[in-house]
């Protein structure tokens, strides 16, 4: 495995845009968690340093897998009630890494969360489907100029702290992985 990443380890990469453009210079050279540490707030997205980091050149497959499952653990946490086949697809993941599940168990838990991730986009689909007929027989029973004006301010306003609130959520998942990737690296130079 790759200890240090340099210049033209990045540019073989093929990213979206050239290294200098975060002020990556030609003869750069460093350790991962060095790199990480100083651009992680450099890059344009916080995934860039996964999408650069999270290879076979800098981790090994078992690594990479434990990772992917305990950033999926990270995510379960946000979820008041988790379906039960997500838990056990990581539960069935981490024992992969580790030599104690088989291809199949693997497979089959990749299937059953697969249907429970499909199960909850239909009860999303369908709770904004009856919030949006609840809001329709409202509007209705409102005058239409009134409530054209009302809806519209309060959809501007609902909108404008949702995207606020996931960017926020979004970002601290971002650092807590990019965080993570740190202590990986540095108990590993």
């Amino acid at each position: 495995m790759k200890t240090k990443i340099n210049y033209r380890d990045l540019v073989a990469m093929g990213p979206c845009y050239h290294p200098n453009d975060i002020g990556i210079k030609s003869k750069y050279s460093a350790s991962i968690p060095d790199f990480i540490k100083i651009y992680r707030d450099k890059v344009k997205n916080k995934e860039d340093i996964m999408w650069v980091i999270c290879r076979n050149a800098y981790m090994t497959d078992k690594d990479l897998r434990l990772f992917a499952v305990w950033c999926a653990r990270e995510a379960l946490k946000l979820v008041d009630n988790p379906d039960p086949r997500s838990v056990n697809a990581c539960d069935i993941a981490e024992k992969y890494a580790n030599n104690g599940a088989t291809d199949e168990e693997l497979a089959a838990a990749w299937d059953a969360a697969r249907a429970a991730a499909r199960d909850a986009a239909w009860d999303a689909a369908r709770d904004a489907a009856w919030a949006a007929a609840r809001a329709s027989a409202r509007a209705a029973a409102w005058d239409a100029a009134r409530d054209a004006a009302w809806a519209a301010a309060r959809a501007a306003a609902w909108d404008a702290a949702w995207d606020a609130a996931r960017d926020v959520a979004r970002a601290a998942a971002w650092d807590t992985q990019i965080d993570k990737l740190i202590t990986y690296f540095e108990q590993k130079t």
